[in-house]
């Protein structure tokens, strides 16, 4: 059996990735690329000088990985939901650990539901919010 690998190293001759996923290694070079890119600019600006190149390394190879969110970001748009990228060197950036699992609020059933009891009696509860809001406007006043 023939298995073929492909194998990534940055600039520096450094293994990045290895993966038998052509399309993957693609990507990565090409993210690596750009981070290069991005560290050039920020260090041709002086952004951020006394940051040490590893980090600087680090921060650009994250926002080119994660591209397509910083850009919805810068405008003005919610990042969209994606699955976490696990840095390449567990050692040096172990795996962070998961939240706990949200509470389920009160009056609510197990799949997270409103119970029928605080839907019935939401909509009095709104009525009487509002109308307790506006007496204390008009006691301001």
């Amino acid at each position: 059996m023939i298995e073929i690998e492909y194998i990534v190293k940055d600039r520096n001759g450094v293994e990045r990735l290895r993966t038998t996923d052509k399309k993957a290694a693609d990507a990565y070079d090409k993210a690596l690329e750009n981070a290069d890119r991005l560290a050039q600019m920020l260090r041709d600006d002086q952004i951020l000088p006394d940051l040490p190149d590893a980090a600087l390394e680090e921060l650009t190879i994250y926002l080119s990985r994660n591209a397509k969110n910083v850009e919805r970001v810068l405008k003005g748009k919610e990042p969209e939901a994606y699955e976490r990228k696990v840095h390449p060197d567990p050692e040096t950036h172990p795996e962070p650990k998961q939240p706990p699992e949200p509470k389920q609020p009160p009056n609510s059933t197990a799949d997270g539901e409103p119970a029928p009891s605080a839907t019935k009696h939401a909509g009095k509860n709104r009525k009487r919010d509002a109308a307790d809001n506006v007496s204390a406007l008009k006691a301001a006043s």
